[in-house]
């Protein structure tokens, strides 16, 4: 059975760090943490679980820290997390099966990355990520800030998932807020230039930070280059509708939401924020269309960043609302029953189970 190295870089993660290594400490064969400057008791905490914690001194360069904790590993495999992360009880026993069972011809291993979930616990936003990779084939990171780790080669899709268990830490960390936005400051002031994945995860950045001007700046830059990934190429048009939500310029919203469908199938984001602005309007006969459509493309598999509320209950929730403006309580009773399915104890819809259950009354009653 292979071995593998968690490596991880930290600082100042004492409230979370323990929560994370304890998830991995029965399926890591070694624990590798390089600390880049912590002045809580990270380091504390990580002895109690390893004693290969090492210093880095910070550049700015996430990419040079990690490349540094990946270099002192020992280990047949590479798993990497950050502090705030977890394996869920249920991911680790389909982790250590799947260490079972890898095989040496498998050079990476993504995995599903839950961000955000809902009060049920049900993943509403995740993507993949390449967790797992083979030391001896030596990959490395690139990229100062929002770093990605460059695989090739056989990728494995595994049935597992990491949550990012994000919790507002009680000691906030002065030099961590706007540090990402700092670090891409600096690099423009030195007058470096900028890849197609900087300008897109600058403007990011800028959206963020709520500078929307500015942020629809990058995004134009990043798309007129003809150079992105198509998920990041829809993605930077859905955010850039989202700044122009912002500034409350909706027919340039909608314009961004529509140019999504120059880079390949419709998304059922994109077709539900379109259906949001149609019936806002109230033209609810529009607004179905795009709703629909997003019940169509419900399977689509990207890759790439996924909203799960918009192929799931959200565009039922309001075609239930849009065909009851139209006059089909038929249609409009059909989609709050499918919208249950998902999200039966929403307040929306208890409270739209309710409003049918009086119109059926009434109805009864005066028949």
């Amino acid at each position: 059975m292979p071995t593998i190295s968690l490596c991880m870089i930290v600082k100042n993660e004492e409230e979370v760090l323990a929560n994370c290594l304890s998830s991995v400490a029965g399926i890591c064969d070694e624990i590798i943490i390089v600390d880049t400057g912590s002045t809580d008791n990270t380091k504390e905490v990580a002895r109690k679980f390893t004693d290969k914690i090492y210093d880095f001194t910070w550049i700015d360069d996430f990419a040079a820290a990690r490349n540094y904790s990946f270099s002192l590993a020992t280990k047949d495999y590479i798993l990497w997390l950050d502090a705030d992360d977890v394996i869920p009880t249920e991911e680790q026993e389909k982790f250590k099966a799947l260490k079972k069972t890898l095989t040496d011809d498998i050079d990476a291993v993504s995995m599903n990355y839950i961000v955000q979930t809902d009060n049920h616990g049900n993943p509403t936003f995740h993507y993949r990520r390449n967790r797992l990779v083979k030391r001896s084939k030596g990959f490395k990171w690139i990229g100062p800030v929002h770093e990605y780790l460059e695989v090739y080669g056989n990728i494995l899709e595994a049935d597992v998932s990491i949550l990012h268990n994000k919790k507002k830490k009680k000691k906030a960390d002065s030099q961590s807020i706007g540090r990402n936005l700092r670090i891409y400051e600096n690099r423009i002031k030195k007058g470096e230039e900028f890849s197609p994945r900087d300008l897109f995860y600058y403007a990011n950045e800028l959206k963020d930070h709520k500078q929307y001007k500015k942020a629809i700046t990058y995004y134009r830059e990043f798309l007129d280059g003809k150079k992105g990934w198509i998920e990041d190429n829809i993605r930077a048009c859905i955010y850039m509708a989202d700044c122009y939500a912002q500034l409350g310029e909706q027919d340039n919203e909608l314009t961004s939401l529509l140019k999504t469908f120059a880079y390949d199938e419709p998304r059922s984001e994109a077709c539900c924020r379109i259906g949001d602005i149609f019936k806002s309007k109230n033209n609810f006969k529009t607004a179905v269309f795009w709703y629909e459509l997003a019940i169509k493309m419900k399977d689509k598999k990207t890759g790439g960043f996924h909203q799960a509320a918009y192929s799931t209950w959200y565009p039922h929730l309001a075609l239930c609302v849009s065909y009851w403006q139209l006059g089909n309580v038929e249609e409009s009773i059909k989609h709050h029953e499918l919208t249950k399915q998902y999200i039966p104890n929403d307040p929306k819809v208890l409270f739209n189970e309710e409003f049918f259950k009086n119109y059926k009354n009434s109805k009864n009653a005066n028949q």
